[in-house]
């Protein structure tokens, strides 16, 4: 099993200023299984750490992926095909290609549970593997 991430935990583990930092950090920290980020999630959170940390938060977080502590899985040609897929279907979601790229590796692994702090368009999107995922944390607020 494999815990996939989007940007929005992520970049509250990095923010302890963030009302969501101490369930997410909790939540990457405690985690038994492999921790997987989308490749797409990566250039996103790139940005918000240059936005609202630093670059060093996101050297660091980046040096953390190069030592083992997360696994990139970049999007294969069928997951950019569902991302086509999801991006038509849920047009007026504005559903972007980061979050959508996200749905599909979580279908093309088959978890049912995603990490995200998007309920808007994760607990919208209806997956083609389970009814629903199972969305962690709880968050304070919802967001990226």
């Amino acid at each position: 099993m494999a815990l996939v991430l989007d940007t929005g935990p992520l970049l509250a583990a990095l923010d302890a200023a963030d009302p969501d930092h101490a369930s997410c950090a909790s939540l990457i920290a405690d985690s038994r299984e492999d921790l997987i980020v989308p490749a797409l999630v990566l250039s996103e959170l790139d940005y918000w750490c240059h936005e609202r940390l630093t670059a060093g938060v996101w050297l660091e977080f980046l040096r953390d992926v190069l030592d083992g502590a997360y696994s990139v899985e970049g999007p294969t040609q069928g997951d950019l095909e569902r991302c086509h897929e999801l991006q038509s279907t849920y047009a007026d979601l504005d559903l972007g290609v980061v979050d959508a790229s996200v749905l599909a590796l979580a279908e093309r692994l088959r978890e049912p549970k995603l990490a995200t702090l998007d309920h808007r368009h994760f607990a919208t999107v209806r997956p083609a593997h389970v009814r629903a995922l199972e969305l962690l944390p709880t968050p304070a607020r919802h967001g990226l």
